[in-house]
């Protein structure tokens, strides 16, 4: 195809040998399902669970549902093209993909930085934070963190909706994501690099990322402050789940996105893409089922209430 409108993309996928098909199928579809099945319970303990109806996991429980929001987004494809065989997605469908692919992945950072504000409040501000941290409050950051994500993503939907030729149709990833499309597109791209790196690095990343640790810098100095070593790991220990899945997320996306190969090795990052996309997610509801004391013990309420029914 040679500088002309499109109506469909080719997927080309995680990878194209054929051999490789049914193991990467496999693996891809237990990751899901074990994100799936992670997520859900996290979030079926905290609406449950009288112990959890707190704002942490107020706020952990919108982050289960964007786990497996995001996953299924990015992910449905390279299983439907297995059972189907059918490797095309409409132009439109490749558009929406990328646009609420993108805004879920904004919202991460978001809800994360909403989690570290209320692990600010409950440790730096303890006797206030039932009434700094009520249920409007709560309300009102998450629905913040949608809307403003969503907000976030639609420039650089009405901008690429605007690019009118490709050179070619395929698309050398397992979904529509913008590095591949850029490489696809023979319109002027100036005003859309522009507005990414603007938006997106000061905007979408570097701003919820100071805001995180500006907030674990106070949390840092009130935990140095208590005397005995047993209060202070303790109160670290209620900090120490979310500092976890921070640490890891900004991680993966500096490995993805700022490394200086990222938009020369779409291969590499892919692989890159498939662990933060489906890992991460993955690693969320097992690091706070491990390090969080307060979900263990709702996981094992929960147990014996089923044991019981039977």
């Amino acid at each position: 195809m040679n500088q002309t409108t499109v109506t469909y993309f080719i997927i080309k996928g995680i990878s194209d040998v054929p051999q490789l098909q049914t193991p990467i199928f496999l693996v891809v579809l237990l990751i899901y399902l074990m994100t799936l099945g992670g997520n859900m319970t996290i979030l079926q303990l905290v609406c449950q669970d009288p112990h959890l109806h707190t704002p942490m996991y107020f706020f952990l429980g919108n982050l289960s549902v964007l786990d497996m929001s995001y996953t299924t987004v990015i992910l449905h494809k390279v299983l439907i093209t297995f059972i189907s065989g059918d490797n095309t997605v409409s132009y439109r469908s490749c558009l929406a993909q990328f646009y609420v692919g993108a805004s879920l992945a904004i919202n991460e950072l978001l809800l994360l930085t909403a989690m570290s504000y209320d692990r600010y409040v409950a440790i730096c501000n303890p006797l206030n934070y039932h009434i700094i941290m009520n249920r409007a409050v709560c309300v009102l950051l998450s629905l913040s963190c949608w809307t403003v994500s969503f907000l976030e993503g639609l420039p650089c939907l009405v901008l690429l909706g605007q690019f009118s030729c490709y050179n070619s149709n395929i698309i050398n990833h397992f979904f529509c994501d913008i590095v591949p499309l850029l490489k696809l597109t023979c319109s002027d791209t100036t005003a859309f690099q522009t507005l990414v790196f603007s938006q997106g690095l000061f905007i979408t990343i570097l701003t919820p990322f100071l805001l995180t640790f500006i907030s674990y810098v106070f949390i840092i100095g009130t935990i140095l402050k208590i005397h005995s070593s047993s209060g202070r790991r303790k109160t670290f220990y209620t900090c120490s789940s979310h500092l976890t899945v921070v640490i890891l997320l900004y991680t993966f996306l500096v490995c993805q996105y700022i490394r200086p190969s990222a938009k020369d090795s779409l291969d590499a990052n892919k692989i890159l893409f498939l662990f933060n996309t489906a890992g991460v997610p993955l690693l969320n509801p097992l690091i706070y089922s491990l390090k969080n004391n307060e979900v263990k013990s709702a996981m094992r309420r929960q147990l014996k209430t089923c044991k019981a029914f039977i």
